[in-house]
Protein backbone atom coordinates (compact mmCIF):
# COMPACT_ATOMS: atom_id res chain seq x y z
CA UNK A 1 0.00 0.00 0.00
CA UNK A 2 1.07 3.24 -0.48
CA UNK A 3 2.37 5.68 2.16
CA UNK A 4 -0.58 8.39 1.37
CA UNK A 5 -3.39 5.54 0.99
CA UNK A 6 -1.98 4.10 4.76
CA UNK A 7 -2.20 7.97 5.84
CA UNK A 8 -5.27 8.50 4.01
CA UNK A 9 -6.57 5.67 5.94
CA UNK A 10 -5.74 6.66 9.21
CA UNK A 11 -6.83 9.69 9.40
CA UNK A 12 -10.19 8.41 8.18
CA UNK A 13 -10.17 6.00 11.10
CA UNK A 14 -10.12 8.96 13.29
CA UNK A 15 -13.00 11.22 12.55
CA UNK A 16 -14.65 11.27 15.34
CA UNK A 17 -18.76 10.79 15.66
CA UNK A 18 -20.82 13.57 14.93
CA UNK A 19 -17.79 15.58 13.02
CA UNK A 20 -16.91 15.11 9.05
CA UNK A 21 -13.69 15.90 7.36
CA UNK A 22 -13.59 16.83 3.59
CA UNK A 23 -12.26 14.42 0.86
CA UNK A 24 -9.49 17.45 -0.17
CA UNK A 25 -8.60 18.06 3.72
CA UNK A 26 -7.94 14.69 4.25
CA UNK A 27 -5.65 14.23 0.86
CA UNK A 28 -3.69 17.65 2.42
CA UNK A 29 -3.11 16.06 5.54
CA UNK A 30 -1.91 12.68 3.88
CA UNK A 31 0.82 14.48 2.08
CA UNK A 32 -1.32 15.32 -1.85
CA UNK A 33 -2.49 18.56 -1.45
CA UNK A 34 -4.25 17.95 -5.06
CA UNK A 35 -5.45 14.16 -3.84
CA UNK A 36 -9.34 14.66 -3.29
CA UNK A 37 -10.37 12.20 -6.47
CA UNK A 38 -7.37 9.80 -4.70
CA UNK A 39 -9.63 9.71 -1.51
CA UNK A 40 -12.69 9.06 -3.17
CA UNK A 41 -10.92 6.20 -4.47
CA UNK A 42 -9.85 4.73 -1.10
CA UNK A 43 -13.06 5.04 0.59
CA UNK A 44 -14.89 3.45 -2.14
CA UNK A 45 -12.30 0.59 -2.48
CA UNK A 46 -10.78 0.27 1.30
CA UNK A 47 -14.20 1.05 3.49
CA UNK A 48 -15.27 -2.12 4.52
CA UNK A 49 -11.86 -3.92 4.32
CA UNK A 50 -10.90 -1.37 6.98
CA UNK A 51 -14.38 -0.42 8.55
CA UNK A 52 -13.52 2.97 7.64
CA UNK A 53 -16.55 5.52 8.82
CA UNK A 54 -16.97 6.65 4.98
CA UNK A 55 -20.00 8.24 6.17
CA UNK A 56 -18.16 11.59 7.65
CA UNK A 57 -16.57 12.18 4.57
CA UNK A 58 -18.25 14.87 2.68
CA UNK A 59 -17.05 17.15 -0.29
CA UNK A 60 -15.47 20.98 0.26
CA UNK A 61 -18.95 22.19 0.07
CA UNK A 62 -19.70 20.31 3.25
CA UNK A 63 -22.35 18.42 0.46
CA UNK A 64 -22.94 14.99 0.07
CA UNK A 65 -21.67 13.62 -2.59
CA UNK A 66 -23.58 11.05 -4.05
CA UNK A 67 -26.10 11.44 -6.69
CA UNK A 68 -28.34 8.16 -6.63
CA UNK A 69 -30.79 7.77 -3.74
CA UNK A 70 -29.48 4.86 -2.45
CA UNK A 71 -25.95 6.45 -1.23
CA UNK A 72 -27.31 9.52 -0.73
CA UNK A 73 -29.63 8.28 1.49
CA UNK A 74 -27.65 5.97 3.54
CA UNK A 75 -24.93 8.73 4.16
CA UNK A 76 -27.32 11.26 5.02
CA UNK A 77 -28.72 8.87 7.50
CA UNK A 78 -25.63 7.48 9.02
CA UNK A 79 -25.06 11.44 10.04
CA UNK A 80 -28.35 12.22 11.17
CA UNK A 81 -28.10 9.16 13.77
CA UNK A 82 -24.28 11.08 14.42
CA UNK A 83 -26.57 14.52 15.21
CA UNK A 84 -25.46 16.04 12.70
CA UNK A 85 -28.32 18.07 10.84
CA UNK A 86 -28.35 17.17 7.14
CA UNK A 87 -30.54 19.96 4.93
CA UNK A 88 -32.78 18.29 2.43
CA UNK A 89 -30.60 18.70 -0.29
CA UNK A 90 -27.46 16.96 1.25
CA UNK A 91 -25.89 20.22 2.62
CA UNK A 92 -24.69 20.48 6.27
CA UNK A 93 -22.55 22.87 7.83
CA UNK A 94 -18.66 22.43 7.71
CA UNK A 95 -18.44 25.87 10.40
CA UNK A 96 -19.95 23.38 12.98
CA UNK A 97 -19.03 19.88 11.89
CA UNK A 98 -15.59 20.08 10.34
CA UNK A 99 -13.32 18.00 12.30
CA UNK A 100 -9.40 19.34 12.26
CA UNK A 101 -7.19 17.23 13.79
CA UNK A 102 -4.39 19.82 14.11
CA UNK A 103 -7.27 21.47 16.66
CA UNK A 104 -9.22 19.17 17.78
CA UNK A 105 -11.40 21.49 19.94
Amino acid sequence: MQPFTVKAIKIIQNIPSGKVMTYGQIAKLAGSPRGARQVVRILHSLSEKHLLPWHRVVNGKGEIGFKDDLSFNLQRELLEKEEIYVSPKGILDLQEYLYDPLYPH
